[in-house]
């Protein structure tokens, strides 16, 4: 049995977790962390991280960025893994989730699907392939009319896998209207679209002379998301202190 604690237990996310844990002989909610509690969960929900006195297996991070701070503190006193969902992280805060994770097991994701996963490996091989034949590279992510961020960090991760694999040759750019020149070759353009409801698309657009290759992942259902988490989770159950991902929980 893994045991967890939600923090950030009453959004959405949070909510989508809980539900798919209750379904989940091998998994128990021992404790959630919101700021606001309408008493409707089935397990006690604390106003901040700090304040929870139950042990766990692993906490599960679906908050804000501003939480993150008192949540590596938390974990790192406590000695229990984090899945860090979260994403807008700053680099004083990704510095931070770095340091935790020489004392307790991280595993830090921008997206928690499988399939973006999958892709992230896929985009690896072929983006060298692609820009070695002179083909652009552009990414257009959409997603609903709540979202905060923009770009969604799957988009810029996506992007940093692809120059990774090219050896960091090209840039980001994310607006193009006070520009008035050709295309550098050595760019990966990052679009934003916000409307609806939409839970999550992702088009990485390899375009070329004469040809387009388009690799695509869409989100129908937050239920992907709180999956892969809730794998996270029981994957980091035990292990040693150190920075995973979900290429580890796909391994494994």
């Amino acid at each position: 049995m893994t045991k967890i604690i939600i923090n950030g237990c009453n959004g959405r996310m949070g909510q989508f977790i809980t539900q798919m844990a209750a379904e989940d002989e091998t998994l128990e909610v021992v404790a959630g962390v919101d700021a606001r509690d309408d008493g409707h969960n089935s397990y006690p929900v604390f106003s901040s991280v700090s304040e929870c006195t139950l042990e766990a297996d692993a906490v599960i991070d679906f908050s804000n960025p501003a939480a993150i701070d008192v949540l590596m503190d938390f974990c790192v006193n406590k000695k229990i893994p984090c899945v860090v969902c979260t994403t807008g992280l700053n680099d004083e805060q990704i510095g931070k989730v770095k340091k935790a994770s020489e004392k307790v097991a991280i595993l830090r994701s921008s997206n928690m699907s499988l399939g973006i996963n999958v892709l992230m490996k896929a985009l690896a091989e072929a983006a060298p392939i692609f820009a070695e034949a002179g083909f652009d590279i552009e990414i257009v992510e959409k997603h609903h009319n709540q979202k905060l961020d923009a770009p969604s960090g799957t988009a810029v991760a996506l992007a940093d896998v692809m120059n990774d694999a090219l050896d960091e040759k090209y840039g980001y750019v994310y607006d193009r209207s006070e520009r008035r020149e050709k295309r550098p070759k050595n760019e990966i353009g990052i679009s934003s679209v916000r409307g609806g409801t939409i839970v999550g698309d992702h088009d990485v657009i390899f375009a070329g002379t004469d040809e387009v290759v388009t690799f695509s992942h869409r989100a129908y259902s937050r239920a992907i998301f709180a999956k892969g988490a809730l794998s996270a989770a029981k994957f980091l159950s035990g292990m040693k202190p150190g920075m995973y991902d979900m290429s580890d929980v796909i391994g494994a």
